[in-house]
């Protein structure tokens, strides 16, 4: 009779662990529709062609001092090395709610020393057992372990996508501080090359002056324009001190004198046609866009998870082992000892708290979609933005040009004249600002171009591959998985 109930046991437990095993749906619901208004082309003319997010950011740049600085910022970057932690830990918590899908089964044993009134109270006895026990696994028949496992794969794979968001956002950070560094040096030997002269306009004014031909106003002038080009001479010296700071921190370390520009970076990118792809190609390249849409499949499972927790928590516990009241029988025959049983637990009256949950659950949901669509609206306002500079950068940079040209024709037609006698040095004075304040602009205008440049690079999800050849594997959401599954 032991045997007989022995084998009906062992074969009812097995019956439910496969039936849980088989019978494990989750109870999540459909993915809700998104509503971002995908435009079919970009508000601004884009250039036809692949997408230059396509290109790994060593075929993208020109400089190979660049690259450089780009691969130690990768290595060393603590923003990046923290982002690449917190994946690491969001693997650790898949695996957890990956684990719990299965039975946990732990080693025990015990002696007892103890006095029985109903055996010989006068007599202590020892009783030993040692065995194996399977803790409180959960048939999990609504789906509620597989949905908490499908969110943590959610918020892995979301996590993964921000690292990789990360990456881009310190690529394009180092490169335009890279173009500041440069520029700012190139405005202060514009500064220096301005303040020689007017330090030579202020000896000739002074020599008028103590001769006796000017009077003392054509010198003070002059003094104001070298004291002026004194202060920007000084304020160029602090940006470029502050840009090479700024550039040791987000590389993360010192970076060395022979890769940092010390002239004018007259071009950035090897590619002559910026092409900005097909407006839903974006939503592929973007991996802030991923993670958001990664965050909103995570807020369907733990839907699933809230509504499996309305029906019963049927859980299955067993042991099996020896035990004995003396210590040299404890695995002789007829000491075996077994158990297996399920528990359910069903709360009756909990005030609601099971349906306030799935609400917010729902709720998340809502605030996930609405964060999705928002990551969707931004980055196509980002790369419009980026598409509207470059659009006009290329007048405004000749009319600059030919600004600069103007002006300092005007500067040395007026310098001409005042040595002739023939105009004042104010106008001479005047003419020198303009020609200075317009090449100024010039420089700035430049570095615009480069950092627009980068901006779209940045802004269309360029930066993730380091080599065009590389490959980007797009991993699905549970979502995803669950839609492809019930279409076979």
């Amino acid at each position: 009779m032991q045997t007989v109930w022995s084998l009906s046991g062992r074969g009812l437990a097995l019956s439910a662990l496969a039936l849980s095993l088989a019978a494990c749906q989750s109870m999540r619901g459909p993915q809700p529709g998104v509503n971002t208004d995908i435009p079919a082309s970009y508000a601004f003319y884009a250039t036809a062609g692949q997408s230059i997010a396509a290109q790994g950011y060593k075929d993208f740049f020109a400089d190979p001092r660049l690259v450089q600085v780009l691969d130690l910022a990768l290595a060393n970057n603590r923003d990046l090395r923290s982002a690449a932690l917190n994946i690491q830990k969001a693997q650790q918590q898949y695996q957890i709610s990956e684990n719990n899908q299965l039975p946990t089964i732990g080693a025990s044993g015990s002696a007892v020393r103890q006095v029985s009134p109903t055996r010989d109270p006068n007599n202590p006895y020892s009783t030993y057992q040692v065995g194996l026990g399977l803790t409180a696994y959960e048939l999990d028949f609504w789906g509620r372990v597989r949905s908490l496992k499908d969110a943590a794969l959610d918020s892995y794979l979301a996590t993964q996508s921000s690292r990789d968001a990360t990456q881009i956002s310190l690529i394009s950070q180092v490169t335009q501080v890279w173009l500041n560094y440069a520029y700012a040096n190139a405005q202060l030997k514009l500064a220096n090359q301005t303040l020689k002269t007017q330090q030579d306009a202020f000896n000739l004014n002074k020599k008028r002056f103590d001769v006796g031909i000017d009077s003392e106003i054509p010198v003070r002038q002059a003094q104001i324009s070298v004291e002026t080009a004194r202060n920007d001479v000084a304020n160029y010296k602090t940006q470029v001190a502050q840009a090479q700071n700024l550039l040791n921190l987000l590389v993360g370390q010192a970076v060395p004198e022979n890769l940092l520009p010390q002239q004018q970076v007259t071009s950035i990118t090897k590619q002559g046609v910026l092409g900005a792809g097909l407006p839903s190609d974006l939503l592929n390249n973007r991996p802030d866009v991923k993670a958001a849409e990664y965050r909103l499949s995570a807020a369907g499972a733990n839907i699933g998870a809230a509504k499996a927790q309305l029906f019963p928590t049927i859980s299955l516990t067993g042991s099996a082992g020896y035990a004995s009241t003396d210590l040299s029988d404890l695995f002789k025959s007829g000491n075996a000892l077994w158990s297996i049983g399920p528990s359910i637990n069903m709360p009756i009256f909990d005030w609601g708290t099971r349906k306030a949950n799935l609400k917010i659950s729902e709720t998340d949901q809502s605030i996930a979609l609405a964060n999705y669509e928002k990551s969707v609206q931004s980055a196509f306002r980002e790369v419009n933005d980026a598409l509207a500079t470059r659009a006009n950068i290329g007048d405004r940079l000749s009319a600059q040009r030919r600004l600069v040209e103007a002006t300092n024709t005007t500067y040395k037609l007026s310098n001409a004249r005042f040595r002739a006698g023939i105009d004042n040095y104010l106008t001479v004075l005047d003419a020198q600002r303009s020609a200075y304040a317009s090449e100024q602009g010039l420089l700035i205008l430049q570095q615009a171009n480069l950092n627009n440049q980068v901006e779209l690079y940045k802004t269309l999800g360029g930066g993730v591959k380091a080599n065009t050849a590389d490959q980007v594997v797009q991993q699905p959401s549970s979502a995803d998985l669950k839609y492809d599954k019930t279409a076979k």
